[in-house]
């Protein structure tokens, strides 16, 4: 696991920042903190203390206990300088929030504190994650410093839209999510590279089939999970390849992304890719039918026509392609069934469509699966069954290709 250190700089979005602590600590790295005083006015010290197990860095003059070591590591015999230390052991270092003051500190080189005295000394990957007013972000000045940062080699995340802390206010600006930013961390940091040299192909989301150029039928899907999935894989070195299926959400890292809307769409796209690939992550929620026939004009209430709607079956993109597999290739379907014995009915579909594994959730809980940003899977194998695993969809991600590496 990683040594990271996370910068947090003033501004609303600090709070954040305590979510990105505990989840990277939940995910076994060891974490320490620097805190501007600005930061300090929005959260505590004693907060992250709590999460880290290890003391807040606010002040280069001031004596670090740990002496720049991590969580769970033995204190040199020496007490090194605390800012060059700390940054000398760090494994990647995150700045989140990022406030546009931080950001101009940190593209001139100026170093008024420990965070930033660290940051200009640090030479592992470091990320900055920007937070603060649309307007501030959109400035000339704020721009020219994040384009100077990535020309500096430094990871600039890209800040997300929506609601803005200002009341009434919606834009640009947004920190991004706690869990893109450790994504961010640990493919900087190469935490896991055992798909390294992979290629892996996933698809998310859900299919789209035409009833008339206005409506059609489709499902609940949000393709939360295959996007976790293409990142976490990403993450772990593998080459990924994202069929995605009216997902409305971005993608980070690296993942070379195909936008499509019809099963038929999905699953030529999904041929096309799948003999380079080495593992094919189903995730989409693939449409069973669509209209026999697409009308041209929009259906209207006036018409007085015959409105019943004749359904013909889709292809079964994951049983063809499982038909043209070749040796050494990892087939992964994903199944969402509705109560009952729903891994018996999960083990059926992996016979029938001669796959490697198939993974299941029940979506009779309304707090898992579709839109959901949680979710509890089973992994069913021909060996056995794994799980039931619980928890965000980028955490079951990682468990889901711990089983996909096993099978490699």
């Amino acid at each position: 696991m990683a040594r990271i250190l996370i910068g947090v700089s003033g501004g609303i979005a600090a709070y954040k920042a305590v979510e990105l602590a505990r989840q990277a600590t939940l995910a076994g790295h060891a974490v320490r903190v620097t805190m501007t005083d600005a930061a300090s006015r929005f959260v505590g010290a004693a907060t992250f203390e709590g999460i880290t197990g290890a003391p807040v860095l606010t002040d280069e003059f001031s004596r670090d206990p740990l002496r720049g070591t991590y969580p769970g590591e033995d204190l040199p015999v020496h007490d090194p300088i605390s800012h060059l230390a700390v940054v000398d052991s760090a494994d990647a270092y995150a700045v989140a929030p990022a406030s546009a003051n931080t950001i101009a500190k940190l593209a001139a080189g100026i170093c008024d504190s420990f965070l930033t005295t660290s940051f200009l000394a640090c030479v592992a990957p470091r990320i900055v994650a920007p937070a603060m007013n649309g307007r501030m972000w959109e400035d000339a000045a704020t721009q020219a410093n994040v384009a100077t940062l990535r020309e500096r080699g430094v990871t600039v995340l890209e800040p997300g839209e929506g609601q803005l802390a200002s009341r009434g206010e919606h834009g640009v600006g947004r920190m991004p999510e706690p869990p893109q930013i450790l994504a961010a961390i640990e493919s900087a940091a190469a935490v896991r590279a055992d798909l390294a040299g992979r290629r892996v192909l996933v698809t998310a989301g859900g299919t789209r089939e035409a009833i008339d150029p206005v409506r059609f039928i489709g499902n609940r899907s949000s393709g939360r999970m295959g996007v976790a999935l293409a990142e976490a894989a990403a993450r772990r070195g593998a080459d990924v390849t994202l069929v995605a299926a009216n997902v409305g959400m971005g993608v980070d890292g690296a993942v070379d992304r195909i936008d499509v809307t019809s099963a038929a769409e999905l699953e030529a796209a999904a041929v096309r890719a799948f003999e380079d690939c080495d593992v094919l992550l189903m995730a989409a929620a693939v449409a069973d039918f669509r209209p026999a026939a697409r009308r041209e004009q929009k259906i209207v209430r006036e018409g007085g026509e015959d409105l019943g709607l004749a359904l013909e079956p889709t292809a079964d993109v994951l049983a063809g392609l499982a038909g043209r597999r070749r040796d050494g290739q990892v087939l992964v379907g994903f199944a969402a069934e509705h109560g009952g014995d729903f891994v018996a009915r999960a083990r059926g579909k992996l016979e029938r469509k001669g796959i490697d594994a198939i993974v299941v959730n029940d979506v009779s809980d309304a707090t898992i699966g579709f839109e959901s940003a949680d979710n509890e899977i089973t992994v069913v194998t021909r060996e056995g069954e794994y799980g039931p695993e619980r928890g965000s969809k980028p955490e079951i991600a990682d468990a889901i290709l711990d089983r996909v590496a096993a099978l490699l």
